[in-house]
């Protein structure tokens, strides 16, 4: 069976902290995961993904490892390319069948391969699309956007979320009307799915008096089974996921995923899902892994006081982002105590348990402390811990995942000392 291949380059496997713990394919870019994305431009039976032996393991639903042969007649697409979603998905469908290979604006996107194919030859990443031998169909275009740098999961999301939402809306059934008792301002447009009768088991959609939604500079989806409560703001363009508790707060231009808390001021901000920020302080322009969980009064800094453009840490050096506006990307799993801030562009790695004041820019997985040089989270707390979480939300953690995380703590990286004067502002 002809399936779709979700490809990790080696690109893609330096987009840390969450190439840790997960595919790229696995990661939200806009309102949706890249991986379901894809399943809109290509909806074939299956669908697996090519990252390498590291994640094997990983243990998602719906996600799946390729292994073995790669049939003839299968897609293999970048995980970099973020397609946007098609506005008819029959259309679709139809280009699907005539093409043999896709570009996204200049760039060979996916290519059908002609030939059976071996999954152990995109172990190491090094492989290019242009190297695989493609059938005689014709080139189709996908609209959507590259993934360059993890930054740009960020730098994208305004158009993204005005692009997404639209269709989203368009599509969507069990609409309902936002309350008489909500303040609605602007005209970009508010969707509210109601939960009752959901056939994914949603609560029904709560939106308490005294809420603000102000669709002015972008519209606003709110998912079933979501819970805003009194004193919240939502500015669009926004996106909030299935069964998300909003607690009060100014939320702005945010894409927020499904099964998380929410409280304070979030900006520009994407929230995988099954994460906690349920308190006061800031965090903008940042990205929240899976069962990421804040303590109170964490904060982080997203614009420097000399204006300048933002460095940010990856395994390839420190790197001018050339964006004004970077928050923390927080790895799948950290935990952050009380009273935390984080400077502009922070990477807080997979696991990672850290308090005090103010940690350095770059912070390896699975450390734990107030300060460098910080101790190593045994691997078997770890995932204690991480059990102990995913119970309060109703999620087991399965032996295939557990195996998972041990072994990428075993390969975890470490983050080289980074001379002062290099993250010194400019």
């Amino acid at each position: 069976m002809t399936a779709l291949f979700l490809y990790d380059d080696r690109k893609a496997r330096t987009f840390e902290p969450f190439a840790t713990t997960r595919p790229i394919s696995e990661m939200v870019a806009g309102t949706m995961r890249i991986r379901d994305r894809w399943r809109l431009v290509a909806p074939l039976a299956e669908s697996r993904f090519l990252a390498g032996s590291r994640h094997e393991l990983f243990d998602e639903p719906g996600a799946q490892a390729g292994t073995g042969v790669i049939p003839a007649g299968s897609i293999v697409a970048h995980a970099r390319c973020v397609p946007a979603i098609p506005p008819d998905r029959d259309v679709a469908v139809r280009r699907l069948a005539a093409c043999s290979m896709w570009r996204c604006g200049d760039r060979l996107a996916a290519v059908r391969i002609k030939d059976s194919l071996d999954a152990a030859a995109f172990d190491d990443g090094q492989l290019t699309l242009e190297q695989l031998y493609a059938g005689t169909g014709a080139v189709g275009a996908i609209e959507g956007w590259w993934l360059d740098e993890v930054w740009d999961f960020i730098r994208h999301l305004p158009d993204q979320l005005a692009s997404d939402i639209p269709r989203l809306a368009a599509a969507a059934k069990s609409t309902t009307r936002p309350p008489q008792h909500a303040a609605i301002l602007g005209d970009n447009g508010i969707t509210v799915i109601d939960g009752v009768g959901d056939s994914a088991g949603s609560a029904a959609t709560v939106i308490e008096p005294h809420v603000v939604l102000d669709a002015t500079a972008g519209p606003i989806f709110i998912n079933a089974g979501t819970h805003i409560r009194a004193f919240t703001r939502i500015t669009g363009p926004c996106y909030i996921g299935r069964d998300v508790s909003i607690m009060g707060g100014d939320i702005t231009g945010c894409s927020v995923g499904d099964v998380s808390k929410v409280r304070g001021e979030l900006s520009s901000t994407i929230v995988l899902g099954h994460a906690n920020k349920g308190h006061d302080g800031f965090v903008g322009h940042s990205y929240l892994g899976r069962w990421v969980n804040l303590g109170a009064g964490t904060t982080t800094s997203n614009l420097k006081n000399t204006y300048g453009t933002v460095s940010f840490w990856t395994p390839d050096g420190l790197r001018d982002t050339g964006l004004q506006f970077l928050g923390t990307m927080f790895g799948d799993h950290v935990k952050t105590g009380i009273g935390l801030r984080l400077t502009t562009g922070t990477v807080l790695g997979a696991g990672a348990n850290v308090y005090g004041e103010m940690p350095p820019k770059v912070v390896a997985p699975f450390s734990w402390g107030d300060g460098p040089p910080y101790s190593l989270y045994r691997a078997d707390k770890f995932v204690q811990a991480a059990e102990r979480m995913m119970a309060r939300r109703h999620v087991g953690l399965t032996d295939r995942a557990r195996r998972h995380l041990t072994s990428v703590h075993a390969g975890r990286w470490i983050a080289a000392a980074t001379v002062e004067s290099e993250i010194r502002p400019k």
